[in-house]
């Protein structure tokens, strides 16, 4: 038997063996593959405690913003350089297909380098006071320490929108791995060593939420919060906030509509809706979960995408042939059986998927699922699976399509495909979603903010002003007069 791989913490610039590991499970085979360290709340203070430090003394605290941004530009070719090794990583630990993720974290490199370009264009102002002899400036300082937590999935992303504008900022960053799958941040580690950050500016450990997660998004010491995940952990970090007074942002869920006219282009809105719900199994936040298609065209519409999801090639997700590969955890599966399997009991048609591929007797892999009903409260419309299943009704007119496509508590992103321009306008402005893609769908940049409405989330990532969210303003007033300031209790 072969002997699990082993990863470790990194805290104060040191690679450190950690009291106590845990295994990390391979989803296409089942097997224990590694052993990962399993922060505790000391190791949680180390951390936090070195990132402070590093804040306040030492050489970040000296640096210019010029200097962070080179040092943020070398991450980012390191990142590039890399890539196939770390995607290795990720796809055996999460069991993401290799050719998305070699795709994905490539481009992260690009969010490092933006942000190392914004370093030093980041500036203050100069206000038009209304009173005279007194010279007010705003300066924008560093918000102090970030805890910054992410998931499993597309996890070099998640930890770039968050990482690369704290550092330019000028703060250092506490980044906890998801407990599932956290090998390829633990691994980035050795980037960010190479890249020559000081000590305790980029800590990165993994954990369990009782022991790891509550001790940092609690820690008196930490002043930022950047979460992505789930509401339910959400709502921990919510309370936990309260403790320290945080500043917190949320990157949460969705149940993302996908709206297919009638005028559309419906080869092309096919090959985007399978993209949508089908690319990263599913486990996406922004998966494109609801479709919404017009009733004019849906029968030809569901039969197209039964057919395109029926072709998926299924399998290891280390071959570049594989374009799907399993869930990430066996939780994942159970959950997506059961919704499924209510959802088929309360009227939903399966018109595909459901149940696991054939030939496929080991690791947690389930088949590109299509299911369809008219009833839209049904668990499949109203839960997230996080998993690639597609629930589909249909629509007569635009106010209907509009009407569904808000029915969820979610709003992160949507979809609209039309080759009516001011229909295509029309709906941007109604629907209620932090993104949404037309004639398009899953197109990012570092350039563009994203987030949610509702149980999506609170703030924004990514784009020239996230910066801000890793600053706090000082006013600074000065005295221009040489006059002497009178006594305040002579009448005159």
């Amino acid at each position: 038997m072969n002997a699990l791989q082993t990863f470790e913490h990194y805290i104060d610039g040191v690679f450190s063996y950690p009291t106590e590991r845990f295994e990390s499970v391979d989803p296409s085979t089942e097997a224990a593959w590694a052993l990962m360290p399993q922060a505790d709340a000391a190791d949680v203070d180390r951390a936090v405690t070195a990132a402070h430090r590093a804040m306040h003394e030492g050489p970040w605290a000296r640096m210019t913003a010029t200097e962070r941004g080179r040092l943020l530009y070398k991450l980012g070719d390191l990142v590039a350089e890399n890539a196939a090794e770390i995607a290795k990583l990720e796809t055996r630990d999460t069991g993401k297909i290799i050719r998305e993720t070699k795709a994905q974290i490539g481009y992260v490199a690009a969010y490092y380098r933006y942000f190392a370009g914004l370093a030093d264009k980041h500036q203050g102002a100069v206000v038009p006071i209304d009173k005279p002899d007194l010279d007010v400036t705003l300066r924008p300082e560093p918000i102090g320490v970030v805890a910054a937590i992410v998931p499993w999935n597309s996890q070099l992303f998640l930890s770039a929108v968050k990482l690369a504008p704290a550092l330019a900022a000028g703060c250092a960053v506490v980044l906890k791995a998801s407990e599932d799958g956290p090998a390829p941040l633990l691994a980035f580690a050795k980037l960010v060593h190479q890249a020559g950050f000081p000590p305790g500016v980029v800590n990165i450990l993994t954990g369990f939420g009782p022991e790891c997660g509550k001790a940092l998004t609690t820690h008196p010491l930490v002043s930022r919060i950047a979460f992505t995940g789930g509401p339910a952990t959400a709502r921990h970090i919510v309370r936990n906030s309260a403790e320290n007074l945080a500043f917190t942002t949320l990157e949460l869920g969705g149940k993302s509509p996908v709206v297919v006219f009638n005028d559309a282009d419906l080869e092309s809105a096919a090959n985007a809706v399978v993209a949508g719900i089908f690319a990263a199994s599913g486990q996406s936040c922004t998966a494109g979960s609801r479709l919404l298609v017009e009733r004019k065209v849906a029968q030809p519409f569901l039969k197209l995408l039964a057919d395109k999801a029926r072709a998926i090639r299924i399998g290891n997700p280390q071959r570049m042939e594989t374009e799907m590969g399993p869930l990430a955890t066996a939780r994942q599966v159970a959950h997506m059986e059961r919704t499924v399997a209510a959802s088929i009991v309360q009227g939903a048609e399966c018109i595909t998927g459901g149940s696991r591929p054939r030939g496929l007797s080991q690791g947690y892999y389930v088949s590109p699922t299509i299911l369809f009903s008219h009833d839209t409260d049904l668990p499949c419309f109203r839960e997230e699976f996080f998993g690639p299943v597609l629930s589909a009704t249909v629509f007569d007119t635009e106010e209907e399509a509009v009407a569904k496509a808000n029915d969820t508590v979610f709003g992160l992103a949507s979809g609209v495909f039309t080759t009516n321009l001011a229909r295509a306008h029309r709906m941007t402005a109604k629907i209620h979603a932090g993104i949404v893609w037309v004639n398009t769908y899953r197109a990012v940049s570092p350039m563009v903010p994203f987030g949610g409405y509702g149980m999506s989330g609170l703030g924004r990532e990514a784009g020239m002003d996230s910066i801000r969210d890793y600053t706090r303003t000082k006013s600074v007033w000065i005295n221009t007069s040489d006059a002497p300031i009178p006594d305040p209790f002579v009448m005159r």
